[in-house]
């Protein structure tokens, strides 16, 4: 398919009607365009106090530019250019990202969006780009490249099977494959596994601990430290503020059921945790975005009076460098798998990992994982 000469529309974020466009993008292309079931539609009240800088402490070290691209009178794709003043700063490099990419199967459509964000990123001084993120790698990152026969895990992305071609044509190639694990809680945890765990818990006087609801953001800092010396060596990683780690643990605290959010401490330090969502994608595709005015009420009555939840996603397992290789790790999956099973879960997912984070995917493994997604992060040199 080849469409006519597409018109680009800027979207300044103070302009609420365009933001308000732009945010409703994808229903035309996962509903119209390349209409699939396994689409979850994203809840806008959220995607609109995303995309607000006076509500998502993300923005205060970023530049943005977002556009949508009008054909025939329809907005039928969008894209974002975004050079964050934290990454280039932790990196050493003028890397900017290509963010919030949607499109039709139209490779010249794709070209003009992709060349528009480069030039705005040149401009700024960068000279190469990575993406698609959702804004960064600390949100969604990647398009998905296999198993489109399945519904995401939550905040997972989902998109057509020829978004890989697409980009690829734009000259992007990969930088970097994220993997994307499931589990059967069902299946019981490997014996020699609880029985290594428990022993180190003893020898080292491992605590493992649900964090309060009640005291919440006081807990979310003691695992910030965790956060940024665990992942500081990660591919694509961007140290997170105080702000706005505390914005993103507030809307992950809504799907979060209290056993699921776990803090292994040692000595009464925090030393690591784990934290697993409620995959409520099920109950969102039923609301089609819309939470009033009913939509809030059957999210309530599925997560709370009569529970639908059958599965969730670990998003974070994260161990300060000095208590690496002491079998934390083992005993942090092992409460998260008991709290599982007394949940009456049937699936549970993992992930994204890296693709050559060959430590962590091997444990993954050793715990009874099994590989079901792929997604994928591109460059190119501006």
């Amino acid at each position: 398919m080849s469409s006519p000469a597409a018109e680009l529309i800027e979207v300044p974020l103070s302009d609420r009607k365009l933001v308000e466009r732009f945010i409703r993008v994808p229903w035309y292309v996962n509903r119209e365009h390349y209409p699939s079931e396994h689409w979850v539609p994203p809840l806008l009240m959220d995607r609109r106090d995303y995309l607000d800088p006076h509500k998502n402490p993300f923005f205060e070290h970023v530049q943005a530019a977002f556009w949508i691209a009008r054909v025939n009178g329809r907005d039928v794709a969008r894209m974002a250019a975004v050079v964050d003043a934290d990454y280039i700063k932790f990196h050493g490099e003028q890397t900017g990202y290509l963010g919030m990419f949607e499109c039709p199967d139209d490779p010249t459509l794709a070209r003009q969006l992709v060349e528009r964000a480069g030039s705005w990123l040149k401009a700024r001084g960068m000279t190469g780009m990575i993406g698609p993120l959702e804004l960064s790698t600390n949100y969604i990152s990647g398009a998905l490249v296999d198993a489109f026969d399945r519904d995401p895990g939550i905040n997972m992305p989902y998109n057509p099977p020829y978004y890989d071609r697409l980009l690829r044509d734009c000259g992007m190639t990969k930088a970097k494959d994220l993997l994307h694990w499931g589990l059967d809680p069902k299946q019981p945890v490997p014996e020699r596994i609880v029985r290594v765990a428990d022993k180190m818990a003893e020898r080292r006087g491992v605590k493992i601990r649900t964090m309060s609801f009640a005291d919440w953001d006081a807990e979310v800092l003691r695992t910030l430290e965790i956060y940024n010396d665990a992942w500081e060596k990660n591919w694509g990683f961007v140290p997170i503020s105080e702000k706005e780690y505390l914005h993103i643990a507030k809307d992950l605290k809504m799907v979060l059921h209290p056993d699921f959010a776990i803090l292994a401490e040692v000595g009464g330090q925090p030393a690591a945790f784990v934290l697993t969502v409620q995959n409520i994608n099920p109950i969102l595709k039923k609301l089609d975005g819309k939470l009033f005015p009913f939509g809030i009420l059957r999210l309530l009555w599925d997560m709370k009076i009569r529970p639908k939840i059958t599965s969730g996603r670990l998003i974070l397992l994260g161990i300060k460098a000095q208590y690496r290789g002491q079998g934390i790790d083992s005993l942090l999956f092992l409460a998260t798998h008991r709290a599982a099973v007394k949940q009456g879960w049937t699936a549970g997912e993992i992930g994204w990992t890296l693709e050559d984070n060959f430590k962590v995917n091997s444990a993954i493994k050793s715990m009874g994982g099994y590989q079901i997604a792929t997604y994928r992060v591109y460059h190119k040199q501006l």
